[in-house]
């Protein structure tokens, strides 16, 4: 005799805060470690004598080598489950990038950053696919959102803190105190986490042992899915790329802002932090593709007015930026997992190796335009990114508005 069938956590239980909560720190404690350097990459190119897309390819290391790990860790998180795997990352990680900071060289120091991403990816591969298993399905979208609002906040805090400690001390002060700022958080998942019960481990040799590339096959075969794996690497590429460069461009003339300030623009994270809790209500009520594409637009307005040489302009930018990009971000992150029934830790896999493969190309890419052309370098990549991936979404997502898929 069977039990009953168990359908996820519902919104407002104990289980469901639980999980948000244990994911939202999951977030934090990946996402400060993964772009704690971008708040130091001035400071970083003059103690390394290196140009600033050299200096950027401190980020892009480490998110290449989340890029690479995201399907090996997807497959571990089929059989091991997937909160043991992202205990497992968490600590692999954290020990690394309390070992980062102690870096004896440039080289050594990206070789260890990419070390720690290949760690850093058992968090983001896994824990869309645990949160879709273990949460009730009408409430996936609003609590998906809520992770989102997680790798904001993560990101915000190590920026923010890496920047200005990095100025009153040295970055490499700056980048060990966020390392150990996700072990606390990396301790909040430890202890919240509900153990798994919607998860079936995968038994080798069993009928639902499919071979992995047959699940990655089945994935890319479906346009829906290319079209959002796009949304990720495009729209990804795009932000990280106007991260990196903002510090360059705000220490130098006209603005000449000493580091520690140029750092609070990083502040700008905390309209993600909203718009990404808030589009996923508005996809609950209105459905994903509105949201994508609407969210993409505020990406485009809000990168435009950046051009302006005035800070206040600069500011009001950046805000509109951020909370454009983490609504798209989890709209379509979130959006997957929906399409899937076999192979749904792939397919959330795979828009993780699009989404961090653009960021770690893109973001040291659009720097050569940085260096040639200045600040509408930038502006002339992104937009071009942007309205790339609204095209491709127009195109493919359309015919779903809702983000549900039709009964067959």
């Amino acid at each position: 005799m069977t039990g009953p069938v168990w359908t996820g956590h519902e919104r407002g239980s104990a289980g469901y805060r639980r999980m948000i909560l244990a994911l939202f720190a999951a977030g934090v404690a990946t996402f400060s470690q993964l772009y704690s350097v971008q708040g130091v990459l001035p400071e970083l190119a003059v103690d390394q004598h290196v140009s600033e897309s050299e200096a950027a390819l401190a980020v892009s290391m480490a998110t290449l080598g989340l890029a690479i790990a995201v399907i090996p860790w997807s497959r571990v998180a089929d059989r091991r489950g997937r909160r043991t795997t992202m205990r497992v990352a968490i600590i692999a990680a954290v020990v690394l990038g309390l070992t980062v900071p102690f870096s004896p060289t440039f080289e050594t120091l990206l070789v260890l950053r990419f070390i720690e991403g290949l760690a850093l990816g058992g968090i983001p591969a896994v824990a869309l696919a645990y949160l879709a298993e273990e949460v009730a399905p009408l409430a996936a979208a609003v609590a998906s959102g809520t992770y989102i609002s997680g790798t904001s906040l993560g990101g915000l805090c190590g920026r923010l803190l890496s920047g200005p400690l990095s100025e009153f001390f040295t970055w490499r002060v700056g980048m060990f105190v966020v390392s150990a700022v996700a072990a606390i958080a990396g301790l909040v998942f430890f202890l919240l986490a509900p153990a798994p019960r919607g998860f079936t481990p995968v038994v080798r040799g069993s009928d639902r042992d499919i071979p992995l590339a047959r699940k990655l096959w089945s994935c890319l075969r479906d346009p829906r899915l290319v079209a959002l794996f796009c949304q990720g690497g495009l729209l990804m590429g795009g932000f990280v790329a106007v991260y990196n460069y903002l510090g360059f461009r705000l220490q130098a003339p006209p603005f000449l802002l000493p580091a520690a300030i140029s750092s609070l623009l990083f502040l700008a994270y905390l309209s993600g932090t909203w718009s990404s809790a808030q589009s996923g209500r508005l996809a609950h009520d209105r459905g994903r593709y509105p949201v994508l594409l609407g969210s993409a637009a505020l990406m485009l307005a809000g990168l435009i007015v950046t051009a302006w040489d005035w800070l206040p302009a600069v500011v009001l930018g950046l805000l509109i930026f951020t909370a454009g990009f983490f609504a798209a971000h989890a709209t379509a992150s979130g959006w997957v997992p929906v399409l899937v029934r076999t192979g749904r830790a792939q397919a959330s896999s795979l828009y993780n190796l699009a989404y961090y493969g653009g960021s770690s190309l893109f973001g040291w890419a659009v720097g050569l335009a940085f260096q040639d052309v200045g600040w509408w370098g930038v502006v002339a990549a992104v937009a071009t990114m942007v309205l790339l991936a609204m095209a491709i979404a127009a195109i493919r997502l359309r015919r779903e508005p809702t983000g549900r898929p039709a009964l067959s």
